[in-house]
């Protein structure tokens, strides 16, 4: 792993798992999105990883009209580097996840690295009253639900937004996926160095426990030696403890509404700053450096923002 000399803080500001009844926090609108980016990235986000929502029903929305009602606003007021999810709402078909990476081209899209059980079911038994008809068939529906990215997906996805200079945020959430991607690199279809997200705590893939961390880090350096560089994230209350374990590790960290509503033990987090500045306070006090988003540039070695289509 690239021991980072300054940390990457991602923020992924709303996501497609939580809806609308969990959080009155949760941004939803495009107005909201673009606003809590911004907020994010003056918090110290150097990167901003975005799912776009109906602003009426909260759902998700992967059509690339609707991105382009944030994506100018968010470029147009910080520096930061955009990350257009491709894993969409569940049950999308990969032409509609695809469709918003490769219509705006931008620095880093998301890219799922393998199959697996996705189950978020457990969600709608801690809400009383649903706000919108679509949340908790939604939710409920993942008991019986595989997320696909199959070796061919996977490979259309890297050739595609490859050739228009995106690169990638591998989320790898079993330790398979390391592999899967190995494989793609064994092939020569993607290029070092590698943006690697562990994530854990999703119901089908690695459970929250710190030592799959370890285990993690320790697999990739044996598959990518120094050509890449480590994220990680902890679902739910899960969160700071894995950033901040990642980042003493060498690593960068991801937080955000995508990942968790909260910001501590039974408290709502209010906005998305608000977990951007809660690891930044918690780097600080271990001497830790925070990359800028041309720093992060460098690092990821991106196209640079004034190669997006936005």
């Amino acid at each position: 792993m690239k021991r980072a000399e300054k940390v990457i803080i991602t923020c992924a500001i709303t996501g497609s798992i939580h809806t609308p009844s969990m959080s009155p926090h949760l941004p939803i609108t495009p107005d909201q999105i673009a606003a809590e980016s911004i907020a994010a990235a003056e918090a110290g986000a150097a990167m901003i990883h975005l799912h776009a929502r109906d602003p009426r029903t909260g759902e998700p929305d992967q059509t690339p009209a609707r991105y382009m009602e944030f994506l100018p606003r968010i470029k147009q007021q910080t520096n930061a580097i955009i990350n257009i999810t491709t894993g969409g709402g569940l049950g999308m078909s990969l032409e509609e996840r695809l469709a918003p990476a490769l219509a705006t081209k931008p620095e880093i899209a998301s890219m799922n690295m393998g199959s697996f059980n996705f189950n978020i079911s457990g969600a709608a038994a801690r809400i009383d009253k649903f706000n919108h008809e679509w949340e908790k068939p939604y939710l409920e529906g993942t008991r019986d639900f595989i997320l696909s990215n199959t070796f061919a997906q996977i490979e259309r996805g890297m050739r595609s937004m490859g050739d228009n200079g995106t690169r990638f945020e591998f989320e790898c959430y079993d330790i398979g996926h390391l592999y899967n991607l190995a494989h793609f690199v064994d092939r020569g279809i993607v290029k070092p160095p590698f943006f690697i997200q562990g994530i854990f705590g999703i119901l089908g893939g690695m459970g929250p426990d710190l030592e799959n961390l370890m285990h993690v880090r320790l697999t990739a350096d044996r598959l990518f030696g120094d050509n890449y560089h480590l994220s990680a994230l902890g679902a739910g209350r899960h969160q700071m403890r894995f950033a901040t374990l990642n980042a003493l590790a060498g690593g960068n960290v991801r937080v955000g509404l995508e990942d968790s509503l909260f910001v501590g033990k039974g408290q709502l987090a209010t906005s998305n700053a608000e977990q951007v500045r809660k690891i930044r306070a918690i780097l600080a006090e271990l001497s830790m450096d925070i990359a800028t988003p041309d720093e992060a540039r460098a690092m990821l070695e991106t196209k640079g923002r004034n190669h997006v289509a936005f």
